[in-house]
């Protein structure tokens, strides 16, 4: 078994037929020299992307992570990925890591290269960071102004605020800057004072006795993450709710979380520089949950 794993795919039209399917990828050395230079990939981040957690052998929230790769796809305008492909391709990677332990599995489809646009695309799993203290003791968040007003999204299609892109600059700039300022993570706020999201994550306070998260609307990537833990808690007769957040909402909450695909839930136990309450218990059950195999 192999600690790294990536894979090139060729990415088939929706129509092609399963039997070309098994031939449509291969392994390569992680590392190795795989994409041209002018791919749109690299030379513009002109692509679409998911990362899901592999634990212990089983690959996490597949059907959730391939719909909304195929809505990124829409928004992008780029070909409607086949999904029977990504499947497989996804099920193969899995099974070259240890059966044992956290893995973030990446799946990528890029634009392709120009003349034509034939779309390129990989997989590649690494293993998880060790995000125990991040999930146990929490993180410390600065609150970032991310430059546009909520709604954006929709007055502003082509921001693609609602599509998961390759283009993460901005993401990792926001997350340095953090750092710089003591921090572990961000939340980013719309211009007019709004909870967006993290630059990976998305955003939970439970207020009262109701888990609330800013709306897609607000302009904001819909989180995976977010929406199998809301469907837990409905499950467990919890109450949940969409709902507009200020910075004052969330500073006031009764216990607030990031949450993102390999680093689970992430309680917030500072918020710009002011302690924020961490319930302890609730964080280990939505991590045990989290953890158990989910499909």
């Amino acid at each position: 078994m192999a600690e790294t794993v990536t894979f090139l795919v060729d990415p088939l039209p929706v129509d092609a037929s399963t039997e070309f399917l098994e031939a449509s990828f291969r392994e390569i050395e992680p590392g190795s020299g795989a994409l041209a230079v002018n791919d749109f990939a690299p030379h513009r981040g002109d692509g679409v992307f998911e990362t899901l957690a592999v634990v212990d052998g089983h690959v996490q929230e597949v059907e959730p992570h391939l719909a909304r790769l195929a809505n990124s796809a829409r928004l992008t305008e780029l070909p409607e990925p086949n999904l029977e492909q990504w499947r497989l391709v996804i099920r193969r990677a899995a099974e070259r890591v240890p059966a044992e332990g956290e893995f973030a599995l990446k799946i990528a489809l890029s634009r392709g290269v120009d003349p034509g646009n034939t779309p390129t695309g990989w997989v590649h799993v690494t293993p998880g960071a060790d995000f125990a203290a991040s999930r146990e003791r929490g993180i410390r968040v600065v609150t970032l102004d991310r430059g546009v007003a909520r709604g954006a999204g929709e007055r502003s299609p082509w921001l693609l605020l609602g599509a998961k892109t390759l283009s993460y600059a901005s993401n990792m700039a926001a997350i340095r800057e953090a750092k710089r300022r003591g921090a572990d993570d961000a939340v980013f706020v719309s211009a007019d004072g709004y909870v967006l999201e993290g630059p990976t994550s998305s955003v939970l306070a439970r207020i009262g006795d109701v888990i609330v998260t800013p709306p897609p609307a607000a302009g904001i990537l819909h989180g995976t993450t977010q929406r199998s833990v809301f469907a837990y808690l409905e499950g467990q007769g919890r109450a949940v709710e969409y709902r507009d957040l200020t910075v004052d909402d969330l500073r006031g909450a009764d216990a607030a979380w990031l949450m993102s695909s390999v680093r689970m839930a992430a309680p917030i136990a500072e918020l710009d520089g002011t302690s924020m309450p961490v319930d302890h218990e609730a964080t280990a059950e939505l991590n045990a949950y989290l953890l158990s195999p989910r499909d």
